[in-house]
Order: C-alpha cells, then structure tokens, then sequence
C-alpha cells in the first residue's frame, strides 16, 4: 500500500572549511613532527599516510571519487 523510500541526501562541504581542515591537519602534523621525538622512518612513513589520506579526502569532497563519503563541495 505505502511506499516507503529513503533517500540519502548529501551534504555540500563550502570550500573554507575544507581549507581549514586541510590547515588544521597540516599544523597537527607539524606538531607532531616538532614536538615528539621518533625516528626518521617511522616520521616518514608518518607523513606519506597522511600525505595520502589528504588527497583522497580532497578528491573526493570535490566528487572525483565517488560517493564513498557523504559530503561535497558547494557548486554555485
């Protein structure tokens, strides 16, 4: 009798606080870079991970990856 539909909108990103993340990542790494000692591998393999995971999470706010997560940038 009844249809019931879930429809799953997404939620826009605007562009300034995605900036903002991507600086608040990149201060927190800085901090940890400076401030805990470790050694050069594991720093390394540190920031690639991070590197890595800033360019995916940019990729897909901007919708080249798909809809593996559920927000995108605000088109005008």
């Amino acid at each position: 009798m009844f249809k019931l539909s879930y429809k799953q909108e997404e939620e826009n990103m605007p562009l300034l606080e995605l900036l903002i993340i991507l600086v608040a990542l990149g201060g927190f790494l800085w901090l940890i870079n400076t401030y805990i000692p470790m050694q050069t591998n594991i720093k390394n393999i540190l920031n690639v991970v991070v590197l890595i995971v800033a360019i995916l999470f940019v990729l897909n706010a901007f919708g080249i990856l798909g809809s593996t997560w559920r927000f995108r940038i605000n088109r005008w």
